[in-house]
């Protein structure tokens, strides 16, 4: 499985949660899990919202862990937004224009998980992405089609509606070609104002996916923690997986739902895969 994290609150440097804790990205690049071996070495990517009118991508094929120059970039960056991913490939090459984030405009996408029976779908799934946004896929992943088939019905008008008739489309196809359970996934998903995240499957098993609780309350339980000092009092993480064994700091979001972090109160909402219209 890839790793991802999204961040969501004041400036801050991306080194703070991508190196920095016991249970970084980085650290789970190397190994994903206590007892598993190195599984996402196949490709790193970061993007981030800065001055810019759209945001900065920085990818590449290689290790996340072996990589420098991304030690060197989250240290020198403050972004008060950024998503980034370490991927395992699922049968499509390692090559940097198949390592997330994919970006559409002011939008930023990254996914765990696959749609299966792939090779055997892509076709189809394929034709169904509007020609206007042919050309902005570079790559070869699954991922990277369900973004564009996402922005083909709607996604930048309806985020999560975008979201709902892609893995609607998916599953229909899926079930006309015979495959029981064709989506797994969890999505990050930023418009540079709101991170979206998104936990779905189409079977019973489901990747994780966390968000941080309320940074003020956290304050309070945990006084002497001088890494959440610095830390709005809107800051959020949503990760694939903890990055740190505080207890109370992580809340898992359920399946089958979605998660809009955003100034003021976020939202949570049932995850509905539906008919593209």
């Amino acid at each position: 499985m890839c790793r991802w994290l999204g961040y969501f609150g004041s400036p801050i440097l991306p080194k703070e949660l991508i190196s920095d804790p016991e249970r970084s990205l980085i650290e789970q690049s190397r190994r994903a899990g206590p007892h598993m071996s190195a599984t996402n070495g196949d490709g790193f990517g970061l993007g981030w919202y800065g001055p810019r009118d759209r945001p900065t991508l920085f990818r590449s094929a290689t290790p996340a862990w072996g990589d420098e120059n991304l030690r060197e970039l989250t240290a020198a960056i403050e972004s008060p937004l950024f998503l980034a991913h370490v991927r395992a490939a699922t049968g499509t090459p390692v090559q940097q224009t198949n390592c997330h984030p994919f970006r559409y405009g002011r939008w930023l996408f990254v996914h765990n998980g696959y749609i299966a029976d792939y090779q055997r779908l892509r076709r189809d799934l394929l034709y169904a992405v509007h020609p206007g946004l042919f050309t902005n896929i570079k790559g070869s992943t699954d991922s990277e089609l369900m973004f564009h088939l996402a922005l083909t019905f709607g996604l930048e008008d309806d985020p999560i509606g975008g979201l709902e008739r892609m893995a609607g489309h998916v599953e229909a196809l899926g079930a006309a070609r015979g495959v029981a359970e064709p989506l797994q996934m969890t999505i990050g998903l930023s418009d540079g104002e709101r991170l979206y995240a998104v936990r779905y499957a189409s079977g019973p098993v489901v990747n994780t996916l966390y968000v941080s609780e309320d940074i003020e309350a956290l304050r309070r339980l945990y006084p002497a923690e001088e890494r959440l000092a610095h830390f709005g009092d809107e800051a959020r993480v949503v990760v694939s997986e903890p990055l740190i064994a505080l207890p109370d700091l992580w809340h898992e979001v359920p399946s089958s739902s979605a998660l809009v972090v955003q100034k003021g109160p976020d939202e949570e909402r049932p995850f509905r895969p539906r008919p593209a219209e």
